[in-house]
């Protein structure tokens, strides 16, 4: 039997106040997508205002916070309130700083008018005529499971179900295959393909049917053939069996594969004047480095510092109740509405701190960085990229790692050498041969130039990757070669073979 007891014991714990997660929050949000988080505040807090627009608000229509009378002690509070905040100068509520970079205040990020893929296939879905009414629902649900990049993920039995659950139609696996046919006959080729072999056997087909005899045509069957029965060995570059099966050569296998690396693996992306459903991406810089005869300059994006205030008429709203609670005039109501003032006023003058402190987190961190990497952003070198961890910046700033971590995630940075990502400046130290400490970077840059030289009938392996760059003076693992290679996303030697 478990006796139940209960002890009293004291615990040191750290608990986040709201505010405090919301400025993590608004550290955390790109310049791109700031104008949107301040838009949801503006609409939540009327006495929150933005540039010259005046928000209206009537007192008859607010929401009060209570309905009880709060007596004298309440109006002690406020008055006491109303005195602290009136003594203070309100316009000092706005967010523009000196550190903000004004010259794009004016711009617009251009939108491409676009239609989707799904809209380009539906265009062409128009233009058939079915034989049924069923037909074109599933033709539908098809065009609605292909994905951004043309394939159509989504197992048959899936679209089945799909269907009889939306529309109550019952329909067979038959029917799907035949108006999947119809769809994989569209424009770009290979579009609906459930995989990459199928994709490019749907490609190629759709060259041998229009096939006007060229001298290519016999390299184009030799694929065919590679494609529908060696797909396996054609993707892992077993060129020796792929010889003897066919009993080729290689010139006559090199021409085969060329045929074949002719063709789109993503057939979406072949398609002009769309868009896939993702949209297009704009980078939007959060900072600017200028280098002016040596001398480098930081500036914020103007973006980062919207002109926000608290509202004048909230302001005045304030007033007219002092004046009413100096002459003992003030009734039930107006203390309340007197309250939920304050309660709005308190917001939104928290919500421009939170703006202010964003704007000086973001200025520090990067002038951290752009000090510590001093060397790249007047060269543009990535060799001068040092080591640097977010310890390193977040000694230098006396903020925490965390937070240092809030502000390089998803941050960019526009140089005359173009636009960078912050996280990138961010690399472990490598320790050479002689004892000098170099950037992870710096090493990458070194792997991949070596690879990009390197005879690709003869590959080099890892262990050969290794050997070359302890004779160049960085002294690091085989595994380590391989954990760089696959962040620089380059594939293992037999993978990158070429006949």
């Amino acid at each position: 039997m478990t006796t139940l007891k209960q002890n009293l014991s004291q615990k040191m714990i750290q608990k986040l106040s709201p505010q405090q997660i919301q400025l993590m929050k608004l550290l955390q949000i790109p310049t791109a997508t700031l104008d949107q988080r301040i838009q949801e505040e503006l609409e939540s807090n009327p006495a929150l205002d933005e540039g010259e627009n005046q928000e209206v608000f009537d007192l008859e229509d607010a929401d009060y916070d209570s309905e009880k009378d709060k007596g004298d002690d309440f109006e002690f509070e406020l008055d006491d309130y109303l005195k602290e905040y009136m003594e203070d100068d309100p316009t000092s509520y706005k967010t523009k700083g000196d550190s903000v970079d004004h010259s794009n205040d004016n711009k617009t990020i251009p939108i491409a008018l676009e239609s989707t893929f799904h809209e380009f296939l539906s265009k062409q879905l128009g233009m058939i005529d079915f034989d049924n009414y069923e037909d074109e629902i599933i033709a539908n649900q098809i065009i609605g499971s292909i994905d951004e990049d043309g394939y159509l993920r989504r197992e048959i039995p899936s679209i089945i179900d799909d269907i009889m659950f939306s529309q109550s139609i019952e329909v067979t696996t038959e029917d799907v295959e035949n108006v999947l046919n119809v769809i994989q006959g569209f424009d770009p080729s290979g579009v609906g393909a459930r995989d990459l072999q199928e994709c490019l056997i749907i490609q190629l087909s759709n060259k041998l049917k229009n096939d006007d005899g060229a001298e290519d045509v016999k390299a184009k069957i030799l694929a065919m053939k590679i494609l529908n029965n060696n797909f396996d060995e054609f993707s892992k570059k077993h060129y020796e069996k792929l010889k003897k099966t066919y009993n080729i050569s290689d010139h006559e296998l090199k021409d085969a594969i060329q045929e074949i690396l002719k063709l789109n693996p993503k057939p979406a992306s072949s398609v002009s004047g769309v868009s896939n459903s993702a949209g297009n991406q704009y980078i939007v810089p959060d900072f600017f480095i200028t280098n002016r005869d040596g001398e480098l300059e930081l500036s914020l994006n103007s973006k980062n510092a919207p002109d926000l205030r608290v509202s004048d008429h909230y302001v005045d709203m304030l007033k007219t109740y002092k004046d009413h609670s100096d002459n003992n005039k003030s009734s039930k109501s107006e203390k309340e509405a007197a309250m939920f003032i304050k309660q709005k006023i308190d917001s939104a003058k928290w919500f421009i701190d939170a703006i202010k402190q964003r704007q000086d987190t973001l200025f520090r961190t990067m002038y951290a960085i752009m000090q510590f990497q001093k060397e790249y952003f007047l060269t543009g070198d990535e060799r001068r990229i040092k080591p640097m961890i977010l310890k390193d910046i977040s000694d230098i700033t006396s903020l925490d790692i965390s937070t240092v971590s809030r502000v390089a995630n998803s941050k960019f940075v526009q140089t005359e050498f173009g636009t960078k990502r912050l996280k990138d400046f961010f690399s472990e130290a490598v320790q050479t041969v002689d004892g000098n400490e170099v950037s992870t970077l710096e090493v990458k840059n070194i792997l991949a130039e070596i690879i990009s030289r390197e005879n690709k009938k003869k590959p080099y392996s890892d262990e050969l990757l290794k050997e070359m760059l302890t004779k160049r003076g960085y002294d690091i693992a085989r595994r380590t070669v391989a954990k760089y290679r696959e962040q620089l996303n380059i594939p293992v030697a037999r993978l990158r073979k070429e006949l």
